[in-house]
């Protein structure tokens, strides 16, 4: 008998150590790092075969006490590595677990690795070579409370792969999670209930439910195996298991007679999802269709078990449609799916209270780095009747005071809106505490920025509340969910100003007094144009005009480029950011701006100052509150280091110049002393730069012109 570790993934174990119980495996024992047992080499290549659930299988060699790096080169030495396998194979070695001399698994692996090559290399034989890529022979060392165990990897990398997805959605669900999910709907009991999947992606789950239910092996199509080059590999009882496994599946199938059914809004993965089907050799048995799983109608005359891995609303834009659509889908489970069996796998349980529904059981996975929440309904009287006792829980039948002052808002605006022709403005800015977000209009899509919250408000408050925000925004603006972006926004530092949230290369052109802008909504944090300084620019725009103009801390030059068309003399355009920067030309080109007048320099904006000899007559600042990024030199606080910059704001200023000088950081103060012996006088713009979109925030920005006094 041999000793076996099969692994997979959180939440998998109990269900794989009943498994592996099933498939033979003797002194089962399930532990949070895997299944531990033994069985004979026959049936070890039986479960290799037949596991839907492990990820790998771990055939054991050895194992020692270990405390320092010596202890384990020793320990690896004094294993039989020549009758593991041949000098003349390439090997790699994967080492899991650490202690207080071997801190990680680079050290660990190396470790190992210099003990299996001496002992090949001390016996006579030329050393094997190492291929971390495709080895012939993968080693595993695990760590565990001060004792290493060796283990070949008996089956091999990668064991939940069967070998038909060849193609995937944007979040792929690994197939042994799949398959726990399937066990654990309790479908199998009962094959002939319909099983529906209304976001079935690329078809995973119900590629791997038909598989389970027609009894088919996973394991035949792989193409490889851990153990072909052990050298106690036997293959004469390999092929004999292989083809008994092989004839069980064919028989298996031929028997089974059931069909399920699999939808998704995207057309493309559903064609994915077919090809998929047709890889495995089980398309006849599943019916795909592309359907808006909030549109879906129970056409079956019986119960059955609805199955889904819906988005999580990790990415920019997939939460505003989530929120949607699990409202409609909650109220059509009670109102057409009576008796069925709802079991859904997500990383955001918040999404799951807007059913409306209460679980009869909940399970613990881990999909990737993702924690996840398998909840499973029964929708039988028990929860209709609970149902009718919580009376009205839908969203669009309640009153909303978000909502209520979105409505009022856009009426105030109303005319403002319309007699300047704006196209981007802000509707709402957390004029209610509870509701903690600000939302922007972008021509016809809406953008909305959660800021962080308190961390005395319980964060199931805070989900409850964003929940109805992104119910009620679209719906109030008249904006499509498809076209609502979601942003959380944290207080933010140094080079995490710029930071990038979600990479889409698409953007926006929008108009601003004449002025062509390009937004991005989804890539990063802010979207490219500072709404709250429309008025700014027009403000720096007509005082640039026939003026040689340099712009600091330039974003993406918007401020530039209308000081440009507005008739600036020259335009300087000044910022580190080289992404910001290329964006900036971007926006000049878009309005036919091409000239020698305008110059786009990187740089560091105090560094430059510091070394620059040419005068500007108009000089337009706006620097962040707070920067470290790692290409200044030191870091930098607008309210400590405000006068130094002025001052050398001040040494490229011509003797008739202005400045303007602007920043947001709340309750910030100018130095007027300061600025008086610089030999400037302070006129403070905040209001007048404040547009009729921001008038609710006081605090949105600050603003001054800084004159020469003697001018």
């Amino acid at each position: 008998m041999y000793q076996f570790l099969a692994l997979t993934s959180p939440g998998i174990e109990i269900l794989l150590a009943e498994e592996i119980q099933q498939l033979g495996g003797e002194n089962v024992v399930q532990k949070p790092e895997g299944v531990y047992f033994t069985a004979s080499l026959e049936t070890a290549y039986n479960i290799c075969l037949w596991t839907r659930l492990a990820t790998r299988v771990l055939l054991k060699l050895s194992e020692a006490d270990v405390k320092t790096k010596d202890d384990l080169y020793n320990a690896t030495v004094d294993v039989d590595w020549l009758a593991c396998f041949e000098p003349t194979h390439s090997f790699a070695v994967d080492f899991v677990g650490k202690s207080e001399e071997i801190r990680n698994s680079q050290f660990g692996g190396l470790t190992v690795k210099d003990g299996i090559v001496d002992k090949f290399r001390d016996a006579g034989f030329e050393r094997p070579s190492v291929d971390k890529s495709n080895p012939d022979i993968r080693i595993q060392a695990r760590l565990l409370k001060g004792q290493v165990s060796f283990y070949l990897d008996f089956s091999g990398r990668g064991l939940f792969q069967r070998g038909y997805r060849k193609d995937s959605g944007a979040a792929p669900l690994k197939e042994n999670l799949a398959a726990a999910m399937v066990l654990r709907s309790g479908w199998l009991n009962d094959t002939t209930k319909p099983l529906v999947d209304p976001m079935c992606g690329s078809g995973t789950v119900l590629i791997e439910a038909v598989s389970m239910a027609a009894g088919q092996a996973p394991g035949l199509e792989r193409d490889n195996w851990g153990f072909e080059f052990w050298l106690g590999h036997d293959d004469e009882t390999w092929q004999d298991v292989f083809e008994s496994v092989k004839v069980r599946s064919v028989e298996s199938y031929s028997q089974f007679t059931g069909k399920v059914y699999g939808s998704d809004i995207d057309s493309r993965v559903v064609n994915t999802a077919k090809q998929n089907a047709r890889k495995a050799g089980l398309s006849n048995q599943i019916e795909f269709s592309c359907k808006d799983a909030g549109k879906i109608n129970n056409v079956f005359s019986a119960p059955g078990v609805m199955l889904f891995n819906p988005p999580y609303g990790e990415r920019i834009g997939e939460l505003p449609e989530l929120v949607e659509l699990f409202g409609e889908l909650g109220q059509k489970l009670k109102q057409q799916y009576h008796d069925w069996r709802v079991a859904i796998l997500t990383a955001n349980a918040e999404i799951l209270n807007l059913l409306k529904l209460a679980t009869s059981k909940r399970y613990k996975f881990k999909n990737g780095p993702l924690d996840c929440i398998f909840a499973i309904y029964e929708l039988d009287e028990k929860q209709l009747s609970r149902d009718a006792a919580l009376g009205n829980v839908d969203l669009s039948n309640q009153n909303s005071d978000f909502a209520n002052r979105v409505k009022k808002n856009i009426k105030s605006l109303k005319g403002w809106i319309k007699s300047e022709n704006v196209t981007c403005y802000r509707v709402y800015d957390a004029d209610i505490p509870e509701y903690n977000v600000a939302v922007d209009l972008y021509n016809d899509y809406l953008v909305i920025q959660e800021y962080a919250a308190p961390a005395k408000i319980a964060p199931e408050k805070v989900a409850k509340r964003l929940q109805e925000v992104l119910f009620w925004a679209p719906k109030v603006t008249g904006i499509e969910t498809s076209k609502v972006v979601l942003k959380t926004r944290q207080k933010q530092k140094g080079s995490s100003q710029y930071q990038k949230l979600n990479k889409k290369n698409q953007s926006l052109i929008i108009d601003e007094y004449g002025a062509k802008l390009k937004v991005n909504l989804w890539d990063y944090l802010d979207t490219g144009l500072f709404l709250d300084h429309r008025k700014t620019r027009q403000i720096v725009a007509r005082k640039a005009k026939d003026k040689t103009f340099l712009n600091l801390f330039a974003y993406t030059g918007s401020v530039s480029v209308q000081a440009a068309l507005h008739g600036a003399a020259k335009v300087t355009t000044v910022d580190m950011s080289n992404t910001y920067l290329q964006w900036a030309e971007e926006n000049f080109a878009l309005n036919k701006l091409v000239s020698h007048k305008y110059q786009f320099i990187q740089a560091d904006c105090l560094n430059w100052l510091k070394e620059n000899e040419e005068k500007y007559q108009f000089i337009f600042i706006d620097p962040p509150t707070f920067s470290n990024s790692k290409r200044m030199e030191d870091s930098f606080d607008v309210q400590r280091d405000h006068v130094d910059m002025i001052t050398d704001a001040v040494k490229s200023l011509t003797d008739d110049g202005e400045i303007m000088f602007t920043n947001n950081k709340r309750n910030f103060k100018i130095d007027n002393d300061a600025m008086q012996e610089l030999g400037l006088k302070v006129e403070c713009l905040t209001d007048k730069t404040r547009d009729k979109d921001f008038a609710r925030n006081k605090h949105i920005h600050n603003s001054w012109l800084l004159t020469r006094i003697n001018k």
